[in-house]
């Protein structure tokens, strides 16, 4: 814990608000990444977590820091670590997003907390967005945003965690630098772990370009709503491993009353990110 700790909790009740229209091309365009079910047409479900191809709001170049995002002390709390990561989230659906809609977007910070671990210094900030038409929540999100410090030589890896045994269901992911580039594109995502090799491996320590958490989670939420019966009333999910541009991934699913069970894994095996998705 540092002196920062009261001026960066001093961010916690922060608001703002956005507006947009979910416009009809995003979502086609998505769909060129995952290609499943007929072309979306106006008037159609937003697909879960596809939420994140609207709401853009670009900084100018001259704002952004070191690694793409805009720099932090806006909206944000001004935190003073490096790495930023996409840690996890949490969505509840109590009603329906639908293409060709204009919607707000009401935000607020929820929690700042700094810590200590193995790697050094750790601050999480948690996010809550609205997602309302008329005044009424159709989707909330709680986004969990992890920064930290730079790898230190010859730090050693976090052991890797296990990922379950028994599943149903079983699809492979390909991923690409172009499936990453046209991520990317149409999140607005500067971030650049997803497109500098070199900024990767030399600054952030990691060994090819990683594969967008964010993406991953709708790979899992697709892939649940596919294989499962209901409406899906909730999503949760937890990044536990990175995953990287360079080779297939498996994703994975178990069903039992309501409750569908998804993961995704490391070509080597180890869970890469776990989520929950509970349908009607």
């Amino acid at each position: 814990m540092t002196d920062t700790a009261p001026a960066l909790e001093s961010w916690v009740g922060r608001t703002e608000t956005a507006e947009d229209t979910l416009d009809l091309r995003p979502a086609r365009l998505m769909q060129s990444i995952l290609p499943h079910g007929a072309p979306l047409q106006t008037g159609d479900v937003l697909p879960p977590l596809w939420n994140w191809l609207y709401f853009h709001q670009p900084a100018p170049l001259d704002q952004l820091g070191r690694d793409g995002h805009p720099k932090k002390g806006g909206f944000l709390p001004p935190v003073d670590l490096p790495r930023r990561m996409w840690a996890g989230g949490r969505f509840e659906f109590p009603g329906d997003l639908r293409i060709g809609e204009a919607v707000q977007k009401r935000s607020e910070i929820l929690k700042v907390a700094q810590k200590e671990g193995r790697s050094g210094r750790l601050c999480f900030v948690t996010v809550e967005h609205r997602y309302l038409q008329g005044g009424e929540t159709l989707w909330r999100e709680e986004h969990d945003i992890v920064y930290r410090e730079d790898p230190a030589p010859g730090q050693p890896k976090p052991a890797p965690a296990p990922a379950p045994e028994m599943f149903t269901e079983q699809e492979v992911v390909q991923p690409s630098i172009v499936m990453l580039f046209r991520y990317s594109a149409l999140t607005f995502n500067g971030h650049r772990i997803h497109y500098d090799r070199p900024y990767c491996r030399e600054v952030e320590g990691y060994p090819d370009l990683v594969f967008h958490g964010p993406l991953t989670a709708t790979f899992l939420a697709d892939f649940s709503r596919r294989k499962s019966e209901g409406r899906m009333e909730s999503f949760s999910f937890r990044a536990m491993s990175p995953l990287f541009d360079t080779a297939d991934f498996g994703i994975y699913l178990s069903r039992n009353d309501g409750l569908t069970e998804a993961w995704a894994c490391t070509p080597e095996g180890h869970l890469a990110m776990k989520a929950e998705a509970r349908f009607s």
